[in-house]
């Protein structure tokens, strides 16, 4: 039964099809790994042991009976601590919001549950989700599966580590600068980033409403396009006959290589060489607008995120992690004008993009510049949190900027990804890219 542990989410809702995974066995085996797990703690902030053995138990009878809900009913996922989920603590990581337990669950949980998705339970976070590090000394820091002394990435840092330790088959995060695509990545995980506006944020703690978007973390493409599809109660996007062959693809040059480290621009490179020795046509393009979009990053996100919290940090200020309480006060020195301006200049630059990306397939860049940081260095070294957590969102941020959907797959380098990046509302065709594409990089 420990195998079952390491295997899709896909793999094992085909496993309780056919008999040969009993539903309930399984949800007993992941919850029996997260309670003995050392950093079982560290990941979950809450283990929801009679509401993922009460679903396991109906999803078990559904496949003796033949009424499955689902292929993947009786899969145990894990959700990010900023889904509302009834009767369980949902704080965002944030001692703010410590008490704060929702009386329903959020609109994505109740389709994943009404599909027979099992809930493991919540997951820690970085405050409030703004970080791409994954540090929080208010709550948990999780540690990366490849170094247990760095972060694992955020803001969906225990989604990530619920997966790669073992610990769930999927997890489900949110991505508004980078958080789903960052711990995905420093994980060795598929990490999928929708559009925003796509799927309801309907009992979701925010953060920047405009940018917030939901997203799966996973072991595979499948698993990838078969969340989605739980998510919205919708059907999985068809993966079968996906080539890379004569598939166009540009290779960002503009920001996503400024002051990138050795090891993720040799995992980028070799990724392009694999990428064309399949098929794939790759070329290099430059984006002023890329850079300009990055410059507006200040006058919309921190002030977006201070306007929503404002009242509730200013109440009790010294509940939070300093740094984190000043990005959110950074957001005060931008006045209502310079916001509406900034969203007028971003919404020409996207036009500018899509124009420009419009005849390729897919654009590429590596999914971070910086490997996971040291956690003592980030709490010691004011200087090493500010330049590492920039760095860390500075390619995924492109993506939120420009308004693209954007899937972050694993190179076969430790910690090291690359980024998809598809437009507005493609994820489907974007997902079948990623799986021509996953098995190549993987090697």
């Amino acid at each position: 039964m420990q195998d079952w542990l390491w295997k899709s989410a896909t793999d094992l809702g085909r496993g309780i099809g056919d008999g040969s995974i009993d539903a309930v066995a399984l949800t007993q085996t992941y919850l029996a790994a997260i309670d003995g797990h050392e950093f079982r703690d560290r990941i979950y902030s809450a283990v929801t042991h009679d509401r993922a053995l009460a679903e396991a138990e109906a999803a078990a009878a559904r496949a003796r009976a033949g009424a499955r809900l689902s292929p993947v009913d009786g899969v145990p996922v894990s959700w990010k601590d900023l889904f509302d989920s009834a009767g369980t603590a949902t704080e965002a990581g944030s001692a703010l919001l410590k008490g704060r337990v929702p009386d329903r669950d959020a609109w994505v949980l109740r389709n994943a549950t009404a599909l027979g998705l099992v809930c493991l339970g919540k997951t820690h976070m970085s405050e409030l989700a703004f970080s791409g590090l994954g540090l929080n000394p208010v709550t948990e820091t999780s540690p990366c599966v490849n170094d247990h002394a760095a972060v694992s990435g955020g803001s969906s840092s225990g989604a990530a580590t619920s997966v790669a330790f073992g610990l769930a088959a999927c997890a489900i995060g949110s991505d508004t600068g980078g958080s789903v695509r960052i711990p995905a990545a420093w994980n060795d995980l598929v990490g999928l980033k929708t559009t925003a506006g796509r799927i309801p944020l309907t009992g979701v703690v925010p953060l920047c409403k405009s940018f917030d978007t939901i997203g799966p973390l996973c072991r595979s493409v499948p698993d990838a396009a078969m969340m989605l599809a739980m998510l919205e109660g919708g059907k999985p996007a068809d993966l079968r006959g996906a080539t890379l062959k004569g598939k166009r693809f540009a290779a960002l040059q503009s920001v996503v290589l400024d002051g990138i480290r050795p090891q993720p621009l040799a995992a980028f490179n070799s990724a392009l060489d694999k990428l064309r020795d399949a098929g794939a046509i790759i070329e290099p393009i430059e984006a002023p607008e890329v850079a300009q979009a990055m410059a507006l990053a200040g006058p919309l996100f921190p002030t977006e995120a201070y306007g929503q919290w404002r009242d509730v940090i200013e109440a009790n200020p010294d509940l939070m992690f300093d740094r984190i309480l000043d990005r959110f006060r950074g957001g005060a020195q931008f006045s209502a004008p310079e916001y509406v301006q900034a969203w007028e200049q971003l919404t020409q630059l996207r036009l500018t993009w899509y124009a420009r990306v419009q005849g390729f397939d897919a654009v590429l860049c590596p999914s971070s510049p910086v490997l996971p940081p040291n956690v003592d260095r980030l709490l010691s070294d004011d200087d090493y949190y500010v330049s590492e957590n920039l760095l860390a969102l500075q390619n995924t941020r492109v993506g939120n900027l420009m308004g693209n959907c954007g899937v972050t797959l694993p190179t076969g380098v430790p910690s090291c990804g690359v980024i998809f990046n598809g437009l507005p509302l493609q994820e489907e065709r974007l997902l079948r890219l990623a799986a021509a594409a996953d098995p190549v990089l993987r090697g």
